[in-house]
């Protein structure tokens, strides 16, 4: 693929994640809901992790894998930790 239509196809990427992470950025503000939020929440970090994926692409170094790793892995546990909150009331039980 020629290198003209590789940036065209990042530069189109990033604007629809960028018009993405808008739109859950509304929802989590006016989420009416701590479940309409969390599930912003958790749509903002995947939406993040592919940024930096797409970062990766764009810059050809291998880096950014293992930023985006460790990004999904605790929006993971984030996630989870505000899902059980929000059923049981506490994160850690005694």
């Amino acid at each position: 693929m020629s290198a003209t239509v590789m940036n065209i196809a990042t530069l189109f990427a990033f604007a629809c994640l960028a018009l993405a992470m808008g739109f859950a950025t509304i929802r989590l503000v006016i989420g009416p809901g701590a479940r309409d939020r969390v599930l912003a929440f958790d749509t903002m970090y995947i939406i993040a992790v592919m940024m930096v994926l797409l970062m990766a692409v764009r810059s050809g170094t291998s880096v950014y894998f293992d930023v985006a790793l460790l990004m999904a892995l605790f929006g993971f546990v984030g996630s989870s930790a505000l899902a059980k909150f929000l059923l049981r009331g506490e994160v850690i039980e005694p």
